[in-house]
């Protein structure tokens, strides 16, 4: 759908600043209302350049090629205005990062609406990661034409009204077709959830986001950030995690508040052991799908 200007102008109250649900580097979220009432979330460009136009079109291909319960809906966009302006599906919880990092977060901006976080049980985190996972394996395997989606991490998933996970911003992601292995591309994505070998050769597969799954699986594990930004000397938390695991330690990095009431540890380890699989620095060792 097109919408107009003037339609999301007022939806958003033109952009007020108090309509903020996140802002990263490349743009800015918006909540909006329609006159009908109906929510949505406007995400408008930071800044108009020949990346971010790229970014733009390919993230209306791919997300118009999706329909999957995990995978948010893009309803439309705008192209009467001189910054790209996207329209999604308003989704109410805010980020997993959000929740799993709550007394943790580097975002201070007071002009960033912050929904109510709460503290996820393991249920919750649980059934999280396996949602990722669905989105990633009907990416990777069912979708018409395969989609890495290049940016997996916290931030980039999305709760819904029932903690359900939703993964959001495929700016970065690239199709890949079915008669290639990878891709090699330049090297992009969030640092800390970078697949080391990619870093280093730019060679692109279904991997690189296995990989970040796993970093996933360590945060919900830990509740720790990946990368700590006040420690100067931090070897981050892939390192710690894996180094722990490795020692029959792990329990000395789980989140305290998660395994207080947990009955039965194997699910923990079983969890733990699969990060680390999807976490090993030879790509052709990492657990086959997320």
């Amino acid at each position: 759908k097109l919408f107009f200007k003037e339609e999301l102008e007022k939806a958003t109250d033109n952009f007020n600043e108090s309509r903020i649900l996140g802002k990263g580097g490349a743009s800015t979220v918006y909540k909006g209302m329609l006159s009908d009432g109906s929510i949505l979330a406007v995400k408008k460009s930071n800044k108009m350049d020949e990346d971010q136009i790229e970014q733009f079109i390919n993230e209306i291909l791919i997300l118009s090629q999706i329909n999957h319960r995990y995978i948010v809906k893009v309803l439309g966009c705008c192209l009467e205005i001189d910054v790209p302006l996207l329209v999604y599906e308003y989704i109410s919880n805010g980020t997993l990062s959000s929740h799993i990092h709550r007394n943790r977060s580097h975002n201070s901006d007071p002009t960033v609406s912050k929904p109510s976080t709460i503290i996820l049980s393991w249920d919750h985190r649980l059934r999280i990661a396996a949602e990722v996972a669905g989105a990633l394996s009907y990416m990777h395997s069912c979708a018409s034409t395969p989609i890495l989606h290049r940016d997996i991490k916290s931030s980039n998933i999305l709760l819904d009204d029932a903690f359900r996970a939703v993964v959001f911003e495929f700016g970065l992601s690239r199709l890949l077709s079915v008669d290639k292995t990878h891709l090699t591309t330049l090297v992009g994505g969030t640092f800390g959830y970078m697949d080391p070998q990619y870093f280093r050769s730019g060679q692109l597969n279904d991997k690189c986001d296995v990989y970040a799954f796993g970093v996933v699986l360590a945060e919900l594990l830990t509740s720790q950030r990946v990368v700590s930004s006040n420690i100067i000397e931090d070897p981050g938390l892939v390192k710690r995690f894996t180094l722990l695991l490795k020692q029959n330690l792990i329990f000395e990095i789980l989140d305290t508040e998660i395994i207080k009431d947990l009955e039965d540890e194997k699910v923990i380890l079983a969890v733990a052991k699969l990060a680390k699989r999807c976490l090993n620095y030879n790509a052709l060792h990492r657990e086959g799908q997320a």
